[in-house]
C-alpha cells in the first residue's frame, strides 16, 4: 500500500488514571480542522509519563480502524469500547495496518513529513482502559498495537488527509514483522542482528536487541503489561 487515509485526528490532556493516580492522556478527543504536527507531536496533546510516552520517536501514535471490529468480535462483553480512539491514538487510519508500514518509511501527510519509527509496546494502561486485566498482553500477542511516527518536517495535518509514501528504505521490515520477532520468534539471532544494525532504529530497540543477543534471554515484560497494585 502506498497511501492511507486519516479518518480522525485526536489529542488528549493528562489526568489521573489507574492505580495510584498515575497520569495518562489515553482518552483523546477528535480535533476539528487542521492541527500543527511538530517534532514532539500535535499541538495541545499531552503525555502522562514522558519517560515512556511522547518524544521525537513517539510523536504521533497511529492505529488502524480496521482492527476494531475484530476486537469487538473477540471480546463481545467489551464490544462497545472498541471505537475510534479506543487505543489512545492520535491518528485513526483507514486502508492500512502494521503489515503495510515498514520501519523507516517516509510519508507525506498534509504539510508534514512523517517517518515510521517503531511499533507500540503496549502497557498496563490498556488493561484499565478496557477493564480487562490482560488487555496489554492481548495487544502484544496479536500485533494489533499500532505504530509511531517521527515528524521530520513540521506542518499542518487534518482529518481526511491522505498519506503518500515517499521513501521505503527497509522494505523487509514491516512493523508486523518486528512485532513477531519481539514477542514470538524472540531469539532469532540473525534477525536480531539485522534489526540492531538498522540505520535510524530507535535507541531503545537497539538496546533491546543487543541485550537479547548478549544474554540469550528475553527481557521481563511484567512491569509494562501488568497493572500495578498501587
Amino acid at each position: 500500500m502506498n497511501t492511507f487515509k486519516v479518518a480522525e485526528i485526536r489529542v488528549g490532556k493528562a489526568v489521573p488514571y489507574g492505580p495510584g493516580g498515575k497520569f495518562s492522556a489515553i482518552d483523546k478527543q477528535p480535533v476539528r480542522g487542521s492541527i500543527h504536527a511538530g517534532p514532539l507531536g500535535l499541538d495541545g496533546d499531552e503525555q502522562g509519563d514522558r519517560k515512556l510516552h511522547g518524544g521525537p520517536n513517539k510523536a504521533l501514535h497511529a492505529y488502524a480502524r480496521s482492527h476494531l471490529p475484530r476486537w469487538a468480535a473477540e471480546l463481545p462483553h467489551r464490544a462497545d469500547r472498541f471505537q475510534a480512539g479506543a487505543f489512545g491514538e492520535n491518528l485513526v487510519v483507514d486502508d492500512i495496518t502494521e503489515a503495510d508500514f515498514c520501519l523507516g518509511d517516509r510519508w507525506r501527510l498534509g504539510k508534514a513529513l512523517l517517518e515510521v519509527s517503531q511499533g507500540r509496546q503496549p502497557c498496563w494502561k490498556l488493561n484499565v482502559r478496557f477493564d480487562l486485566p490482560d488487555m496489554a498482553r492481548r495487544v502484544q500477542d496479536t500485533g494489533r498495537s499500532g505504530w509511531y511516527f517521527r515528524v521530520l518536517e513540521a506542518g499542518a495535518i487534518a482529518a481526511g488527509d491522505q498519506g503518500m509514501l515517499i521513501e521505503r528504505p527497509h522494505s523487509d521490515w514491516p512493523v508486523a514483522r518486528v512485532s513477531h520477532l519481539l514477542y514470538h520468534d524472540r531469539m532469532n539471532r540473525p534477525a536480531l542482528v539485522e534489526l540492531a544494525a538498522m540505520p535510524g532504529l530507535t535507541d531503545s530497540w537497539k538496546r533491546l536487541a543487543a541485550a537479547r543477543l548478549a544474554s540469550g534471554q528475553t527481557e521481563d515484560w511484567s512491569r509494562r503489561i501488568e497493572t500495578p497494585t498501587e
